[in-house]
């Protein structure tokens, strides 16, 4: 594997490994920040000028006028500018990759081949690389369709399930998808790594926003799959249980989650209506999905006798899955409430090098970020907050100039 390159805090899960980051907006991006949060040495290779299109998406940004975009998916990650239109950087990119365990892009398929950096070329250089190629819509017939997180939505049928029955497809409030391809990737990735350990072998690794998403849908796509049903939009309803989605109370909507009848004789004692139990329309989950309209109406009328947090209150008491539909600054308050990771702080090692020297106070972190913390917990080697969000180019020549660039040696068969 690679070296650390002298990373500052060292260790993680993934110590020594090194990944050349080629992708840019958010899968790729996504991918290749948790595997830097596990102890990857991640390198990302940025347009001269421009760099990733990210960093133009505000706003929101910072108090330096960085997009928050940008900034959510690009911590501990070091930034090289090369312009691949270049034979002489083209060069430097394949010195890089020489030096490296992983390549993850994320290019209209058929650009890295053009480039001279395709998989078919590398594989012979490089047996033991790992070529992870993110698209939208694979290598095949879609190679040429722009691979957007809205249109893959769109065309993969999650708009057709998302929003009010008989009103207008609705997107997901993130970019769902890529997450969830970035996700895809990662996973790969490491089973790719897996094989290398058992083997010497490398290998291609591709990952497609379409076959991610068809793969998301899980139940509806299954449902389709099996069934032959093909699904339309519900709201905040399930398909397949009931009570599971919002009601309005006197204040803000609440969230049901009864996903099975122990839960929901619980919500109907807890709501002093436990006749509704014994109800040969609602006794069983069939029935109250066959009777869904008339359950509802009969539970918002006792929920909105009180407020969302009440209810809440009452209702997990009584082991009932219910929470009231929160803004995102709430959503990070109950985090920290329940002793969850929400926000951490990732200080530039620079900036604190800086500090150390002239004695300023911790205004002199001028770059330290605001970052939502990893979301994985591991008990021997957890994620590490190493170094904020790059700077275009800040790393070129520290990159370039390193003894160990390109060495290859870890790569030979």
């Amino acid at each position: 594997m690679g070296s650390d390159g002298g990373e500052a805090g060292g260790g993680g899960a993934l110590h020594g490994l090194r990944i050349a980051d080629f992708s840019r907006v958010l899968a790729g991006p996504y991918a290749t920040m948790l595997l830097a949060d596990l102890g990857a040495e991640v390198i990302k290779v940025e347009r001269p000028g421009t760099g990733d299109e990210t960093r133009q998406w505000r706003p929101p940004a910072d108090e330096q006028g960085t997009s928050t975009y940008f900034l959510g998916v690009n911590r501990n990650k070091r930034s090289v500018t090369l312009d691949l239109a270049s034979e002489a950087d083209r060069e430097r990119a394949r010195a890089l990759i020489a030096g490296s365990d992983v390549l993850v892009e994320n290019f209209r398929p058929g650009t890295m081949e053009r480039l001279g950096l395709g998989h078919a070329e590398l594989r012979d250089r490089h047996p033991r690389l790992v070529y992870c190629s993110i698209s939208g819509f694979g290598t095949g017939g879609g190679a040429a369709l722009p691979g957007y997180d809205l249109l893959v939505q769109a065309v993969g049928g999650l708009m057709s399930v998302t929003g009010e029955p008989g009103g207008e497809p609705v997107k997901t409030g993130v970019a769902l998808v890529d997450v969830i391809t970035g996700l895809h990737a990662a996973l790969g990735i490491m089973a790719a790594l897996r094989h290398r350990d058992a083997t010497g072998e490398g290998q291609l690794v591709e990952v497609s926003l379409l076959g991610s998403l068809l793969s998301a849908m899980v139940n509806q796509a299954s449902g389709y799959a099996v069934a032959g049903v093909v699904p339309g939009r519900m709201g905040n309803a399930h398909p397949s249980i009931a009570p599971y989605e919002t009601f309005p109370t006197a204040d803000r909507p609440l969230a049901l989650a009864v996903g099975n009848d122990t839960q929901f004789a619980a919500l109907a004692a807890a709501l002093g209506v436990p006749r509704l139990a014994a109800d040969d329309r609602f006794r069983t989950n069939p029935g109250r999905v066959a009777h869904r309209a008339e359950l509802a109406g009969l539970l918002g009328e006792r929920l909105r006798s009180a407020g969302a947090d009440h209810w809440s209150g009452v209702l997990l008491a009584a082991g009932v899955p219910a929470g009231p539909v929160n803004t995102l600054d709430e959503a990070f308050s109950f985090a920290h409430r329940l002793g969850l990771p929400g926000i951490v702080t990732v200080p530039d090692p620079s900036e604190a090098e800086a500090e150390a020297r002239t004695g300023a106070g911790p205004s002199a972190l001028r770059k330290s970020s605001r970052q939502v913390a990893h979301p994985i917990a591991l008990s021997a080697s957890p994620a590490r907050y190493r170094l904020p969000p790059p700077a275009l180019g800040e790393h070129t020549e520290e990159i370039l100039g390193r003894p160990d660039f390109g060495d290859h040696s870890d790569q030979a068969p």
